[in-house]
């Protein structure tokens, strides 16, 4: 289904950071989506042979957490017997839940759950897989050991809301997924490459920081172009953490992240993700910025980390 044109160069900038002690959330209302009966129970679309307004397809790229629930009581107690009939000796009650939906004779159990995700600890999302292959993946988001740190990537389409009987009454939009990354934030960051100016005990503790900036910015659920881009440059784009340790050594402090449209876009969805850090001494403000396609589902980097000048024009 071809996708209508949006021209971003209308929209305004969001900024989506703050100063070194409070962060200026972004203002983004969410797409409004179309649903009749002839849509799709997924997406929302209406495909144009069945006489419908075609809306395009809202994609998502969220970060969070993954949190399987038991929809309904006898699902619940399902559950119990067949775990009663496990060996779970010795087992933590979630290595014995991982234990047992991990088995590809309860699969079946996998479905019946409700995955939820979490976006800074609030239920944003009831996930489904477009293809039931992709079960495993969501069965790849228990750990059989939890951390603080833990993080999932859900990267989909946006639905309708759920109806009450697909969760235990759980009202929130369905994602139907194509592709799930699960991974803990120290193995993420220690994936990084490091610059070869910047030592590793410097290198560490500006990473944090800088990726705990992107993502706990309010509001984000990943739907909206401007947090679709921070997000995969968050998790896809490892040369925004060399820069921010490089700022750091030069006492510098990470004062906004910005998005906007770029001027480049023409036929397809660009938006510029502009870094903005404060000399602590000077106040003088340097920028750099990069620019990410949005057309479709998956994000891309279009030019690489540059400086970045105000338009004057």
């Amino acid at each position: 289904m071809e996708q209508p044109v949006v021209d971003v160069q209308e929209q305004p900038a969001s900024t989506l950071g703050g100063n070194p002690h409070e962060r200026v959330a972004s203002s983004v209302a969410p797409a409004a989506t179309t649903i009749s009966p002839q849509s799709c129970s997924t997406c929302g679309t209406v495909p144009a042979s069945n006489g419908g307004t075609a809306a395009p397809p809202s994609w998502v790229y969220v970060i969070g957490n993954i949190d399987a629930r038991f929809a309904t009581r006898s699902h619940e107690m399902e559950f119990a017997q067949v775990a009663g009939q496990q060996k779970t000796a010795g087992l933590t009650d979630n290595q014995a839940f991982h234990a047992v939906l991990s088995k590809p004779e309860h699969r079946y159990l996998v479905r019946q759950l409700g995955w939820v995700m979490k976006v800074e600890g609030l239920e944003t999302y009831l996930l489904r897989p477009r293809d039931s292959a992709d079960f495993s993946l969501l069965v790849e988001s228990i750990r059989p050991k939890r951390s603080p740190l833990d993080l999932d990537v859900v990267i989909g389409v946006k639905g309708p809301i759920a109806p009450p009987e697909m969760c235990n009454g759980l009202l929130v939009p369905i994602v139907a997924f194509d592709n799930i990354y699960s991974f803990d934030r120290e193995t993420l960051i220690k994936s990084i490459p490091k610059p070869e100016k910047i030592s590793a005990k410097d290198f560490g503790p500006a990473a944090e920081e800088l990726f705990a900036r992107l993502v706990q910015m309010a509001g984000n659920a990943g739907n909206a172009d401007e947090h679709r881009a921070v997000n995969y440059l968050a998790v896809r784009y490892p040369a925004i953490y060399a820069k921010a340790a490089e700022y750091f050594a030069q006492n510098h402090s990470l004062t906004t992240v910005t998005v906007q449209g770029s001027a480049l876009s023409g036929t397809r969805k660009v938006l510029e993700v502009i870094f903005a850090y404060t000399n602590r001494t000077t106040d003088v403000v340097d920028k750099c910025f990069v620019r990410v396609d949005l057309t479709e589902q998956f994000p891309f980097l279009v030019t690489k980390l540059s400086p970045y000048y105000d338009r004057s024009i």
